[in-house]
C-alpha cells in the first residue's frame, strides 16, 4: 500500500511540467484480479510506462479521454479508454490461448508449462469456469469436453463415462489429493464445486504409473485458487428456474506476511422436478429429486521461510436429497496438512497426510433408520522428493493408504479394510530444445486382495516450428475394491448382487499419438491466436471388473456377480480448435470419435456414445472501465449409445450465455439453456432429466474491487 501511494504521489509531482496534459491513474489484474507486473502500458501519443509491483500506472495524455493499449505476456493486447475524472480504473487483461504459458502439475506431478508437458493434458482456466457459470465439476466437464457424459443410476446416483471407462476407472483430485466415497462406483460429484478453483486439468488415458489404483482412464485435478492479494470478498448468488434451485456462496481471501487464507461456503436448494406422469411406464426416471447441499472449505498456508511452505486444508459437506418416503443424506468430513521444504539448490521434498470419511444414513420421518449405514474412511501418508538437474528432473515418491469401509451392502453391515502401498520413479529428460522424454515406473501392493502390480510409462514429444507430436504409451492398473469383493446385497427386490474376493486386478495399456499446432494472425482484422490439437488412442483392456449373471449355488440365490472381462478395446479420436480474435470474438470447437470392442457385458446405465461435440461462439469487450459483457452461444451434440438396452437417442442442447460487469466488482449473468426446448419422449438413465427451456439469473460481488 504503501509503494502505491508513493508511486501516485510522484505521478502527482510531474503533473505541473506537462502542460495541459491529464494524468490517467489505472491498475492492470488478470482475470482472478491478481495484478500483473511489468505490464506495458502505451498511450496514442506514444508515451509509455509499466505497472509497479502493485500492477499501477500513471501515464499523462492530452485531453480528458485516454486511449490506452496494454500488453502482457501470457495475454491479448488490448486497448481500454479511460476518462480523467472517473478515479483510479481497473484494467482487467483476458489471457491467450496461443500463448500456452499456464503452468500444470498432474501430468508429471512437477509444475511444467503446458505446452512443454509431453502427456496430453486439457486445461480449464478460470476464465472457461466463468464463462461456463457451472455450479459443480458435472456441469464444467460435460460443457467443455466431448467423450464425457454424466447420468443417472439407480437412486438417482451419478454415473459417469468418460472416453469408454466408468468413473471407478478416472481419478478424481483436489491438488493432488484422493476422494473418499463411492456411490454408484463414483465418487460424489456434488462434493466438487467450483467457488474456490482456479483451473482443472484433465489427464486423458492411463496415469498409474504416477497415481496408481483407478487412474486407469484418465486424471481429473482441481487445483485451488491462490491469491497473493491482502484480502479478496466474492459473494455470489443465482436462481435457475429448473427445480427453483438457488445457489448462494462466498470465497474470502486473506494475505498478511507469512499467512494466506482462502475459504468458501456454497449452499444450494432445489425442489423435485416431475419429468413424467402416472402413466408413463417406459421412462426410468419419473422425478429430478431436490433437497439441500451446504459445503465449507479452508486452505490456510504458512511460509516461515523462503525454503519451507506449510499448507492445512479442512472441509464440510453435507447434502440431503429429498425422497418421496424417505431422505438421504450425504456427509463428508476431510482434513489434510502439507509440507513443502526447499532442501538445496534444485531439491524439495513434500511430504502430506489427509484425512476423509464419507457417510451416507437414511432418514425417515426424520428419524435414522440405520438401515442404509455407509461409512468410507480413508488415511493417505505421502512423500515426494524432485531433483532438478538443468532441464532435467528426477522425481521419486510413495504413498500409504488405509481404506475402511462399512456398508449396508455386506452381510449384516460387516466391515472390511485394506491397506496399500506403493512407490514410483520418474525421470523427465529434455537433451534437446525441441526433444523431451518422460519415464516413469511404479509399483502397488494391495493387502486384502493381496495384489500387486508394476506399471510404467514412456511418454516423448517433439517440436518443430509451431507444430508438437506427443507419443505416450502408458500402462493402467485398478485394485478391486472392497464392495465389489464382498458385496452381498438385495436390490431394492430386484436381484442379489455378490461379491467375489477372487476378483484379478483391471490392467490397460494405452497408446495415443497427439498433434498439436498454435500460432497468432497479425497485422489483419483476423488478428489474434489459434489452437488446434488432434489426439488418436488405443485402450487395450484386460481383466475389466463387471457385473454377470449368477445361476445360483447350494447357498446362494440366483443374481449378479462381479467377474473380470477380458478382451476389451476402446479406440478413440478427439479434436478441437480454439480461435480468439484481438476484438474479442472467440470460437471454440471439439469433437470425440470413440469405438469400443470386445465388450461382452453391457451396463443400462451408462454406455459410450460413438460421436459426441462441444462448441462456443462469444464475444468479449470492455467498453469503458466501469463496463464489460460477454455473449456466448454454447452447445453440446450426443449421439445414440451403443448398448442392447433401450436408451436416449442422439440430441443436442444449445445454451445462451450473457454476463455484464455493470460497475467495478459486480457481475450479473442471465443465462437460456436449452435453447431450442428440447425433451426427450422417453427419459431413460442417460437422458437428459430436462423439462425443456430453462432460464437462470445471478449475481457476483467483488467486494475489494467495488472498494478499491
Amino acid at each position: 500500500m504503501e509503494r502505491t501511494k508513493f508511486f501516485l504521489a510522484i505521478c502527482g509531482l510531474t503533473l505541473p511540467f506537462i502542460g495541459l496534459a491529464d494524468t490517467f491513474n489505472g491498475r492492470v489484474v488478470d482475470e482472478m484480479g491478481s495484478p500483473l507486473i511489468g505490464a506495458t502500458v502505451k498511450a496514442s501519443n506514444d508515451r509509455i510506462t509499466t505497472t509497479n509491483t502493485d500492477g499501477d500506472f500513471c501515464i499523462s495524455v492530452e485531453g480528458s479521454t485516454a486511449k490506452l493499449q496494454i500488453s502482457y505476456i501470457g495475454f491479448l493486447t488490448e486497448t481500454f479508454i479511460l476518462k480523467s475524472n472517473t478515479g483510479k480504473h481497473e484494467l482487467r487483461m483476458t489471457p491467450d490461448i496461443g500463448a500456452l504459458e499456464e503452468v500444470v502439475v498432474t501430468a508429471t506431478r512437477t509444475p511444467k508449462a503446458l505446452k512443454d508437458v509431453p502427456v496430453v493434458t486439457r486445461l480449464i482456466t478460470a476464465d472457461d469456469i466463468r464463462k461456463t457459470d457451472a455450479t459443480n465439476i458435472q456441469d464444467l466437464l460435460t460443457e467443455e469436453l466431448p467423450g464425457l457424459e454424466f447420468t443417472y443410476a439407480m437412486s438417482q446416483e451419478t454415473s459417469l463415462n468418460m472416453s469408454g471407462f466408468g468413473g471407478k476407472s478416472v481419478l478424481f483430485l483436489v491438488d493432488g489429493e484422493r476422494l473418499a466415497g463411492e456411490t454408484m462406483d463414483n465418487i460424489d460429484f456434488n462434493r466438487l464445486n467450483l467457488g474456490n478453483v482456479g483451473q482443472v486439468e484433465v489427464v486423458k488415458g492411463a496415469s498409474s504409473a504416477l497415481y496408481g489404483a483407478n487412474a486407469v482412464g484418465g486424471v481429473v485435478n482441481l487445483i485451488t485458487r491462490e491469491s497473493k492479494e491482502p484480502w479478496r470478498i466474492n459473494l455470489n448468488s443465482r436462481y435457475r428456474s429448473l427445480g427453483n434451485e438457488w445457489r448462494t456462496g462466498a470465497d474470502l481471501n486473506f494475505h498478511s506476511g507469512k499467512w494466506t487464507s482462502n475459504t468458501n461456503v456454497q449452499y444450494n436448494t432445489s425442489e423435485t422436478v416431475k419429468l413424467t406422469d402416472a402413466f408413463d411406464t417406459e421412462s426410468n426416471l419419473q422425478n429430478l429429486f431436490g433437497g439441500q447441499t451446504f459445503n465449507v472449505k479452508e486452505r490456510l498456508s504458512f511460509q516461515p521461510s523462503d525454503d519451507l511452505r506449510l499448507i492445512a486444508r479442512g472441509g464440510y459437506f453435507n447434502r440431503i436429497s429429498t425422497r418421496i418416503n424417505y431422505d438421504d443424506h450425504y456427509i463428508d468430513y476431510t482434513a489434510g496438512l502439507r509440507g513443502v521444504w526447499n532442501i538445496g539448490v534444485g531439491r524439495t521434498l513434500e511430504l502430506s497426510y489427509s484425512y476423509d470419511q464419507y457417510d451416507k444414513q437414511r432418514y425417515v420421518n426424520d428419524q435414522r433408520t440405520h438401515d442404509h449405514d455407509y461409512s468410507n474412511r480413508q488415511h493417505i501418508a505421502h512423500a515426494l522428493y524432485t531433483q532438478f538437474f538443468g532441464n532435467n528432473a528426477l522425481t521419486a515418491g510413495a504413498d500409504y493408504m488405509n481404506d475402511y469401509l462399512l456398508t449396508y451392502q455386506f452381510v449384516n453391515g460387516e466391515t472390511h479394510s485394506q491397506s496399500s502401498f506403493d512407490a514410483f520413479v520418474q525421470f523427465d529428460y529434455n537433451p534437446l530444445s525441441w526433444l523431451n522424454i518422460v519415464a516413469s515406473v511404479r509399483e502397488d501392493y494391495f493387502s486384502e486382495s493381496k495384489n500387486n502390480s508394476v506399471t510404467a510409462r514412456l511418454a516423448t514429444m517433439f517440436k518443430f516450428n509451431h507444430f508438437s507430436v506427443r507419443a505416450n504409451y502408458a500402462g493402467g492398473f485398478r485394485a478391486p475394491t472392497l464392495k465389489e469383493m464382498y458385496m452381498n446385497f438385495d436390490m431394492a427386490g430386484i436381484q442379489m448382487i455378490y461379491g467375489n474376493p477372487k476378483l484379478k486386478p483391471e490392467k490397460s495399456h494405452n497408446f495415443n499419438l497427439a498433434l498439436e499446432h498454435n500460432g497468432q494472425i497479425r497485422n489483419s482484422i483476423l488478428a489474434g491466436s489459434y489452437s488446434m490439437n488432434a489426439l488418436g488412442y488405443f485402450n487395450w483392456y484386460n481383466s475389466r471388473i463387471t457385473t454377470t449373471d449368477f445361476p445360483g449355488d447350494s447357498t446362494n440365490e440366483p443374481g449378479a456377480i462381479y467377474c473380470n472381462e477380458d478382451g476389451v478395446k476402446v479406440a478413440g479420436l478427439d479434436i478441437s480448435a480454439r480461435y480468439r480474435l484481438q476484438i474479442g470474438l472467440g470460437m471454440m470447437l471439439n469433437y470425440n470419435y470413440l469405438h469400443t470392442m470386445g465388450r461382452t457385458v453391457d451396463s443400462q446405465f451408462s454406455n459410450p456414445r460413438p460421436h459426441s461435440m462441444t462448441w462456443r461462439l462469444d464475444y468479449e469487450r470492455r467498453l469503458c472501465s466501469a463496463y464489460k459483457f460477454y455473449a456466448g452461444i454454447s452447445g453440446r451434440y450426443l449421439a445414440k449409445p451403443e448398448s442392447k438396452y433401450d436408451t436416449d437417442n442422439a440430441y443436442s442442447v444449445w445454451k445462451f450465455t450473457l454476463q455484464q460487469e455493470v460497475w467495478r466488482g459486480i457481475n450479473v449473468n442471465f443465462i437460456i439453456d436449452n435453447l431450442l426446448n428440447y425433451r426427450p419422449k422417453v427419459y431413460y438413465w442417460n437422458s437428459l432429466p430436462t423439462l425443456g427451456r430453462t432460464w437462470s439469473i445471478g449475481v457476483s460481488l467483488d467486494i475489494d474491487t467495488m472498494f478499491r
